[in-house]
């Protein structure tokens, strides 16, 4: 099974961020998926970019998906993109 690595942006508190990783946890029974978790509050490069628009997936360092997720959509980009 291909292997992806998923960096999702959040911060503490944010319940969209909450809903967005229990989602990819779930997708972890369809996908090999190595989630790395950013805190955006720990970086003010990712503050700027980010804030208004956590959670924020990136896939395979190629797709970047920001909120609001779902889960159809994470599906079908976790199943295009070529590792």
């Amino acid at each position: 099974m291909m292997s992806h690595r998923v960096v999702m942006y959040t911060k503490p508190g944010c319940h969209l961020c909450e809903d967005a990783m229990a989602m990819l946890r779930d997708l972890q029974n369809e996908f090999a998926l190595a989630i790395e978790e950013r805190d955006i509050t720990t970086n003010d490069a990712w503050f700027k970019q980010y804030f208004e628009k956590i959670p924020v997936l990136m896939i395979d360092d190629h797709v970047t998906l920001a909120a609001p997720l779902r889960a159809d959509e994470v599906r079908a980009s976790l199943s295009s993109v070529n590792v």
